[in-house]
C-alpha cells in the first residue's frame, strides 16, 4: 500500500536513495562503512518523502527545485543520525531487522558515526544558502536533544502524564517533520501564512506516527518491528498506551517500579495493556492528530501530490489495523 501511494515521486525517492551514500563521503573507511550499514537497512523513507511532496505541492508547475532534494536528503541524514544515538543510549541489537551500529562495529564508532552524520546534515544545510531554512532545520537538532533528556529524566516514571508524552513526542519526531514540511515551502517563496500550513501539517503527522509506532511496539509483531515487541518500556519509556493503561489497572505500578527485571514481567505488561482500552485510546489519540493535520492542508491545493499528503495521512493510521 505505502509504494502505492508513493508512486507520483517513485524516481526521486529511487534517486535519493543513490545521493545519501554519495552525501556521506567520509573518508575514514570505518566511519564510511558505520554510515553505508544504515542506509542499506532501508527504511520507509517517509520523511523525505514527506518533503518532495510538499516541495511539488506548493510549486505553480508541480516541480521539484535541487534545493529541495537537497533538503529531502538532509531530512534523511538528520533522522538517521538520531536513531543511531537512539540505540546507542536504548542499547537495542538490531534496528529494522539488521544489526544496529554499535552492535556492528562498537558503541564509540557508533557515537562517532552519529556525530559525523549531523555534522554533514549541517553542512549540506548551509549549503542551501538560505538562512531561513537554515534557521528552520538547525532548531530540530537541539530538539532532539531536548526530547533525550526529557525522556531519559522520565524512565520509569508512572507519574508521566500525555501531556508530557505529546511534548517529549514533539521533540524527539515531529519536530523534524514539521520544519522540513516548512522549509520545503519556504524554499518555494511561499507566504508565512502557508509555510505555517504545511509545519501544522508535518506536526501533526509525525504526532501521530510516533503515537502509532508506540503502539506498535506493544501490538507489533518482532518481523514488522525489526526489534523485539515491548522495548520500549523495558528500556523506562512509558508511552501513551502504557499511561492510558495504568488509568485503568493499578498492577502495572508494580512491574513499572521493578522496571520489567523479573522473568516474564515484559509479557505480563503487555498482556495486561490489551486487556485494558488503552490500545484504542492511543489510537483515538492519533487518530486526532492526523485529522488536525489534513485540517492544516488548505484545499486550494488539488494537485496530485497534495492528495498523496492526505493518503499518507490514512496509511499511517492504517498501519495499526
Amino acid at each position: 500500500m505505502y509504494n502505492n501511494i508513493l508512486l507520483p515521486i517513485y524516481k526521486e525517492l529511487l534517486h535519493l536513495d543513490t545521493n545519501l551514500k554519495q552525501m556521506i563521503g567520509a573518508k575514514n573507511p570505518i566511519l564510511y562503512a558505520a554510515a553505508e550499514h544504515l542506509f542499506d537497512a532501508g527504511g520507509k523513507r517517509i520523511r523525505p518523502a514527506i518533503v518532495l511532496l510538499v516541495a511539488k505541492a506548493t510549486s505553480p508547475h508541480n516541480t521539484i527545485s535541487n534545493e529541495q532534494h537537497r533538503l529531502a536528503e538532509i531530512t534523511e541524514i538528520i533522522h538517521t543520525a538520531s536513531l543511531v544515538h537512539d540505540d546507542v543510549l536504548d542499547e537495542c541489537s538490531t534496528r529494522r531487522g539488521v544489526s544496529t551500529v554499535h552492535e556492528t562495529f562498537n558503541t564509540k564508532i557508533a557515537v562517532l558515526a552519529g556525530d559525523f552524520l549531523f555534522a554533514q546534515s549541517s553542512w549540506y544545510l548551509a549549503n542551501l544558502n538560505n538562512l531561513e531554512v537554515v534557521k528552520t532545520i538547525s532548531k530540530v537538532i537541539t530538539d532532539f536533544a531536548e526530547g533525550e533528556v526529557r525522556q531519559g529524566s522520565n524512565n520509569f516514571n508512572y507519574r508521566i502524564s500525555i501531556d508530557d508524552y505529546i511534548e517529549k513526542s514533539f521533540y524527539k519526531t515531529a519536530s523534524l517533520i514539521a520544519a522540513s514540511c516548512k522549509g520545503a515551502a519556504m524554499l518555494n517563496n511561499c507566504n508565512e501564512n502557508i509555510q505555517n500550513q504545511f509545519y501544522l501539517y508535518g506536526k501533526h503527522l509525525g504526532l501521530a506516527f510516533q503515537i502509532i509506532d508506540d503502539i506498535l511496539d506493544i501490538a507489533g509483531s518482532n518481523t514488522s518491528l525489526g526489534k523485539p515487541a515491548g522495548s520500549d518500556f523495558k528500556n523506562g519509556h512509558l508511552t501513551s498506551p502504557i499511561i492510558f493503561a495504568l488509568e485503568e489497572n493499578e498492577s502495572l505500578y508494580n512491574l513499572i517500579t521493578r522496571e520489567f527485571k523479573n522473568k516474564g514481567d515484559s509479557e505480563y505488561a503487555i498482556n495486561i495493556i490489551n486487556k485494558t482500552k488503552a490500545i484504542s485510546k492511543a489510537k483515538d489519540l492519533a487518530e486526532e492528530h492526523i485529522q488536525a493535520a489534513l485540517n492544516a492542508l488548505d484545499n486550494k491545493y488539488s494537485c496530485e501530490a497534495h492528495n498523496t499528503l492526505k493518503l499518507l495521512s490514512s496509511y499511517i493510521t492504517h498501519r495499526v489495523y
